[in-house]
């Protein structure tokens, strides 16, 4: 979904992401001309399959507009939870069916302060709506090439299920694992923060991925997105390459996106944990590296968060 709409709206980006303070509001709010939705029919074909849209033809609207045109019997959904959606996209002129999501499994969203940021009029119409609602979103053109245009697309967005977002921790949370000889060794200092050191290591001749801390938390997959804390080393040497800690924040990113030697080595891993991975160059950057990550890789990297 969120690739379908980036084409489809380009300046729309349906994150998943941590953060946001939760602070329920009572019902969706409509914004902008809602009374050109009025039209709008919709013949809802179950959660697998696109529905069926009629509306008055041509659509066309001078700014981004939004209202519930058929009303789910769900429970609400309030700020800071995780929705999923599917959607539709049609052609204001004449309604023909730009693409759908619902070959696909649902888009998960996270209503925080990130995405209302990015789309404050999707977040307050998301925000209080039930569940199986369908949601009209009605978007002229201008609004995504910034050129003046009397075409629109319309989108039907369902709201399919809707659940408490995920907690991201601060810093691990778990039992401390003694890990054994023959490993990189990890103190962590005065700041809290691991240090790494690879004196008298060998070359690893497979992925090595060691509990330093034993989180209580939900196992990762490979299809998650985490959010972590990292530092990274070269085994040769052992100079720190990135650390996340000295940036002051976290990282968000999926499991899929990253070196071959995190994604096999967090999965499986649970939230809460603090580990240590020793990589082969060829599950990492290869012979040429990148940057100034160069050869075998070490890790200490907190699993704060999966989704």
């Amino acid at each position: 979904m969120r690739r379908l709409l980036a084409i489809l709206i380009p300046g729309l980006l349906l994150l998943t992401a941590c953060g946001g303070s939760p602070s329920p509001e009572p019902t969706s709010q409509s914004a902008g001309e809602t009374a050109k939705l009025d039209s709008v029919k919709v013949t809802d074909n179950g959660d697998k399959k696109a529905p069926g849209v009629d509306f008055a033809k041509p659509l066309e609207v001078a700014e981004a507009t939004v209202k519930v045109v058929a009303e789910g019997g769900g429970d609400r959904v309030k700020a800071g939870q995780t929705i999923s959606v599917s959607f539709i996209a049609l052609d204001g002129k004449d309604g023909k069916a730009l693409g759908d999501s619902y070959d696909t499994e649902p888009e998960a969203i996270e209503l925080n302060d990130e995405f209302k940021a990015q789309d404050a009029v999707l977040y307050n119409a998301f925000v209080g709506t039930k569940v199986g609602s369908q949601l009209g979103y009605a978007v002229p053109s201008q609004a995504q090439t910034g050129e003046a245009s009397k075409e629109t697309r319309l989108f039907i967005l369902k709201v399919t299920s809707v659940k408490d977002s995920a907690k991201v921790l601060d810093k691990p949370e778990g039992e401390t694992v003694t890990p054994p000889a023959g490993l990189p060794t990890v103190k962590v200092n005065d700041k809290g923060i691991p240090e790494i050191s690879v004196e008298g290591v060998s070359a690893p001749t497979q992925l090595i991925a060691q509990d330093l801390i034993k989180g209580s938390g939900p196992a990762v997959t490979a299809s998650n997105t985490l959010t972590v804390n990292y530092v990274g080393v070269n085994l040769v040497g052992g100079v720190k390459f990135d650390s996340s800690f000295d940036r002051g924040q976290p990282a968000s990113f999926p499991l899929t996106g990253v070196i071959k030697g995190w994604t096999q080595g967090l999965a499986g891993k649970t939230v809460g944990s603090r580990v240590l991975l020793v990589i082969p160059k060829d599950l990492a950057y290869g012979e040429a590296g990148q940057g100034e990550a160069k050869g075998d890789l070490v890790f200490v990297v907190d699993i704060l968060g999966a989704k």
